[in-house]
Parts: C-alpha cells; sequence; structure tokens
C-alpha cells in the first residue's frame, strides 16, 4: 500500500494536463486491475494460464501476470519509453529530476545523504 503511494506520489512532477500522461496512467491502472483478475480466474489445480514444457517458466509468468503492481508497471513502463519520447521531456517530469542525478548537482542532496555522527568524514560520497 504504501509502495503504491510512493509511486503515485511521483505523478506531481508530471504535466497531469496532457493527454499523454493521462492514457498511460489510465490504461496501467485498468490494464494493472484487470489482467491479473484474468489470470487469477482461469487458474486449475497446479496450472495456470500459461502452459508450456517447462514448469518453472510456468510458475514464472503465471506470477508475474497474476500480480496487479507489476502489470502495471510493465505496461506504464513500456507506455512511457515508446509514446511520443521525443518531444514529451517536459511532460515527463525530466527537467525536475536533472539536478538530482548527480551528488553536487543540488544542496539538498549533501544535506539529505549525510551520514550520521559526521561519519561521512571517514566514507566521503562519491
Amino acid at each position: 500500500m504504501a509502495v503504491g503511494a510512493v509511486g503515485l506520489s511521483f505523478l506531481q512532477f508530471t504535466n497531469m494536463n496532457s493527454m499523454r500522461n493521462l492514457i498511460i496512467i489510465g490504461l496501467s491502472l485498468f490494464l494493472g486491475i484487470s489482467i491479473p483478475q484474468y489470470f487469477n480466474e482461469y487458474v486449475t489445480i497446479q496450472h495456470g494460464l500459461v502452459r508450456t514444457n517447462a514448469g518453472w517458466f510456468n510458475a514464472f509468468l503465471n506470477t508475474v501476470f497474476a500480480s496487479p503492481p507489476m502489470v502495471g508497471l510493465i505496461v506504464a513502463v513500456f507506455l512511457d519509453n515508446t509514446i511520443d519520447v521525443a518531444d514529451s521531456k517536459k511532460d515527463r517530469g525530466m527537467p525536475w529530476w536533472v539536478k538530482f542525478r548527480t551528488f553536487k548537482g543540488d544542496n539538498r542532496n549533501e544535506e539529505f545523504y549525510t551520514l550520521p555522527f559526521n561519519l561521512n568524514r571517514f566514507f566521503p560520497p562519491t
């Protein structure tokens, strides 16, 4: 529950007036609920929806596609990296994250990531 709340809190840095972002969020939430429901509905005894000769592969795919957060993540990452990527950096919230890519990019990084008891003298950040 908390992981989902943190994930949704990152949406504040995106442009939620963009139809592209609304489609990605809507589809990932919808498919993240409906695909696992479909997989869980058709589970038979010792068999899932995926049936190949490799039992470990069946278990892996059935587990992945029966998990709502995983399906939502797969759909969201796929759509976010395929739909209008070049022109949508600002809509995706990328300019906000640029200053946090390096440790010295923002003064809040040093304040936030310092070690307790002044241990950063012995273990300097890179």
